[in-house]
């Protein structure tokens, strides 16, 4: 049959390319079509990827593949309007995970999908799955038909191709969050100097609070070699409610006393904005049918509690392709073979560690207000009083924190607020 392979992949971010090069390892040939004009033309994200998962598929990525720094520093940032509270680790021998730039980074898995007998359609658009007799079949695009024993799907978090038979239902804004980010232009030396980091050394911020307070939003930074990746991502559904651009959000959060003079002087490279999937757990859509299979954001596999989305993206794609070579050798493509994709990731942490927060995002939407703006406020100001030297006695000044935080809020919210974190708790410790 003319433009016929055993598995088409659409989409060449992570979770596509890291199907695809499994694939053809194993001797399939496999047709990847990609919207952009090269693998990662379209992809944006904060700019960490992980080693161990990485180097499942690409065991020697740390040799070859253009990574920016290792990072070897972690900051937990609470923040109001002109305060910080900051939690710090640093692990000079971890080498858990790597900044990079996306636009590099996936171009280099791309070329390498590409030597090991991937075949590339890119620029090009999949308009539909072609289905017959409920199975599909192969796609559609705008200038021909390409077919196939199986279709895997790596088309995003709106994966227009999932609704279309009937796997996903539509996004709605509470479950994806609006993601933002600059990439700002920094001599290497002073990034080295004003994040206190060794040559090749790099550091990963996360943060709560101001400008996003009483949100559902995180800001991010990561270190490169001579850039610095900034941003922040908010609920969609608190963008619309509140009618915010999120770049005015962004712009004040560069603009807090105590990142002014990390950012000083930098100049604008890139500005991007994406959709993230936020509904976690309990918004996986069906991963399989006759067919086709559903990996990455597509699938909405991202935790977004550690800003976790390219390692559950890659082994996604890692485990839909080991299905698919089974599914090929016994020559059986139904949904009763692809079932092994979903086991397959119901038995790694990807399934493991979502199921694990799966009631974190209705309890933040419930409790937004109280967990993303009172507490944080209460923290910071416990350590304004607690580092505050001004002649009152220390006991005083205990009991008056304690007395305004039980009277500033009524015992129906403070019970609320404790059941929901009960609850995460719970999940936590119990992975229910």
């Amino acid at each position: 049959m003319k433009n016929s392979a055993q598995v088409i992949v659409v989409g060449g971010g992570p979770a596509g390319i890291s199907a695809a090069i499994v694939l053809a390892r194993a001797g399939k040939k496999v047709v990847l079509i990609e919207r952009g004009n090269f693998a990662g033309a379209k992809n944006v994200f904060g700019g960490a990827i992980y080693t161990k998962p990485t180097a499942e598929i690409f065991p020697d990525f740390e040799e070859k593949a253009p990574l920016e720094r290792k990072i070897v520093q972690h900051k937990y940032l609470i923040r109001t309007q002109d305060k910080e509270v900051s939690v710090g680790y640093f692990s000079e021998k971890d080498n858990n995970a790597y900044t990079v730039m996306r636009g590099k980074f996936d171009r280099w898995m791309a070329e390498e999908a590409k030597k090991a007998g991937v075949i590339f359609a890119t620029e090009t658009v999949v308009r539909e799955l072609i289905v017959q007799e409920e199975k599909v079949i192969g796609v559609r695009t705008e200038l021909e038909n390409y077919y196939a024993d199986i279709v895997i799907l790596a088309d995003g978090v709106n994966s227009l191709l999932a609704k279309q038979i009937g796997l996903r239902k539509e996004i709605k804004p509470n479950d994806v969050a609006l993601a933002v980010k600059e990439v700002l232009k920094l001599p290497k030396e002073k990034i080295e100097e004003r994040f206190n980091l060794s040559d090749g050394e790099g550091c990963a911020y996360e943060l709560v609070g101001d400008p996003m307070t009483g949100m559902l939003g995180m800001g991010f930074l990561y270190t490169h070699k001579d850039s610095v990746s900034i941003g922040l991502g908010i609920g969609l559904d608190e963008l619309i409610k509140r009618k915010l651009k999120p770049y005015e959000v962004l712009d004040k959060m560069k603009s807090h006393p105590a990142f002014k003079n990390l950012l000083k002087d930098a100049e604008l490279q890139e500005y991007s904005a994406h959709l993230i999937p936020e509904g976690g757990y309990k918004k996986i859509p069906t991963l399989y049918s006759d067919g086709v299979m559903i990996v990455g954001d597509a699938a909405m596999l991202v935790n977004n509690v550690h800003f976790e989305g390219t390692n559950l993206a890659m082994m996604s794609g890692k485990y839909a392709a080991e299905t698919a070579i089974q599914a090929i050798e016994k020559e059986d493509f139904s949904k009763n073979t692809l079932l092994l994709y979903q086991k397959k990731l119901e038995k790694s942490f990807v399934i493991k560690d979502l199921r694990t927060y799966k009631n974190v995002m209705d309890i933040a939407h419930d409790r937004n207000a109280s967990y993303f703006g009172y507490y944080l406020q209460k923290i910071t100001d416990f350590f304004e009083m607690f580092t505050t030297v001004d002649g009152v006695p220390k006991t005083r000044k205990y009991r008056t924190f304690i007395r305004k935080f039980i009277t500033s809020r009524s015992l129906s919210e403070l019970i609320k607020d404790g059941i929901g974190f009960i609850k995460i708790l719970f999940g936590v410790i119990h992975g229910k």
